[in-house]
C-alpha cells in the first residue's frame, strides 16, 4: 500500500521522503547527507545518475527506486567522469564527431556568427533529415555542459521540421 502512495506522489516525492533535498542551485539535482555519508541523484529527463563519497549506499537506494519505479540499471557511467563532481561529456562528443564523420576537427573560438540571418526558404532539401534531427537532439544534450554553443544549437533546432543543406 505505501509503494502505491509513493509511486502516486512521483520520484521528487519519493526522493524528498526517503531524505534528499533538493539543490538550491540545480533543480534536477537532489542531496542527502547522513553522518558521513553524502549522496547525490541526478536526473535528466529519463536518466538518473545517483553517486556517493562512500560507494556502499549506492546499490542498496538502486534496488530501493527500482522497487517503486521499475528502472534498468545501466551500471557504470560511460559519458561522465566520475572521479570529481562535474559532468564531462568528452566521449558522448568524440563519439558523436565520429559518427559525424568530422572528427578530427579543429576547434572554434566562435561557432557560429552571431549576426547570420538563416531562413526557411533558401537551400536545397537533405538527404536524411534523421540524422539531420538526431543530430541536433544530441547537440542540445551537450549544452548541459558547453553552454557556449546554446545560440548555435538553438538555431540549428529552429529548422528540424524541414531541414536544407
Amino acid at each position: 500500500m505505501a509503494s502505491n502512495r509513493l509511486l502516486e506522489l512521483g520520484f521528487t516525492k519519493y526522493l524528498e521522503i526517503t531524505g534528499f533535498v533538493p539543490s538550491k542551485v540545480d533543480a534536477s539535482l537532489f542531496i542527502k547527507v547522513s553522518g558521513a555519508l553524502i549522496m547525490y541523484v541526478l536526473v535528466y529527463v529519463d536518466d538518473i545518475i545517483v553517486t556517493e563519497n562512500q560507494s556502499v549506499e549506492v546499490g542498496v537506494f538502486v534496488k530501493s527506486l527500482d522497487q517503486q519505479f521499475s528502472l534498468k540499471d545501466l551500471g557504470k557511467l560511460h559519458y561522465f567522469s566520475s572521479t570529481s563532481l562535474f559532468l564531462n561529456q568528452r566521449k558522448y562528443i568524440k563519439d558523436l564527431l565520429k559518427k559525424c564523420n568530422i572528427e578530427p576537427s579543429k576547434a572554434s573560438s566562435t561557432p557560429m556568427v552571431s549576426t547570420c540571418n538563416l531562413s526557411v526558404p533558401c537551400g536545397s532539401p537533405i538527404d536524411n533529415d534523421f540524422d539531420y534531427r538526431s543530430i541536433a537532439g544530441a547537440l542540445q544534450y551537450i549544452v548541459i555542459t558547453w553552454p557556449d554553443i546554446a545560440f548555435t544549437v538553438n538555431k540549428v533546432c529552429q529548422f528540424m521540421h524541414k531541414p536544407l543543406d
